[in-house]
């Protein structure tokens, strides 16, 4: 599975903000129409503590708004805010909202291709590889990655020494 730089960003920026120390609505001039107590963040400050540029940075948080995944608001108290809790954000639905499927075979869905004689039976690879990237990808979220309490089963994938073995 090839990760993006576009998804990696993403991520990366959807955890600065869940990062984000808690301040009032009433603090940040937000008054009482969002989140309470919702984690603002300019885009300077994720930009910076992230390395990533501040074009494609803004490029970045125009697909996760488009998405639903973060809100914003402009101005001088303006800034980003998670739309939902860090906790039912996984980054399977970061993925999906930025480049669409987990998994797929020439574009399609792995359960839409279909393959004659000795290669007959490679479609249930393809479902099979999906099966695992979504029970990772699906069970990770925001929140566990931002606290630093990631799912046990990751400890257990990454014990083993093959899966920091290149091939």
């Amino acid at each position: 599975m090839h990760i993006t730089a576009k998804i990696d960003y993403a991520v990366r920026t959807l955890l600065e903000i869940a990062s984000a120390p808690p301040l009032h609505n009433a603090a940040a001039g937000l008054g009482g129409s969002v989140l309470p107590a919702a984690p603002v963040v300019k885009a300077e400050a994720i930009a910076t503590a992230q390395r990533i540029s501040p074009k494609v940075l803004e490029s970045v948080l125009g697909e996760l708004r488009r998405a639903d995944l973060v809100i914003s608001r402009r101005g001088p108290d303006g800034g980003y805010w998670l739309a939902r809790p860090a906790a039912e954000i996984s980054i399977a639905d970061v993925i999906r909202a930025l480049e669409g499927p987990l998994a797929s075979v020439r574009g399609e869905r792995p359960e839409d291709v279909r393959y004659r004689g000795s290669a007959e039976s490679l479609q249930r690879v393809w479902i099979a590889l999906r099966v695992n990237i979504r029970a990772i990808l699906e069970n990770v979220t925001i929140e566990d990655i931002a606290c630093g309490q990631l799912p046990g089963f990751l400890d257990e994938l990454t014990r083993d020494p093959g899966a920091w073995a290149r091939r």
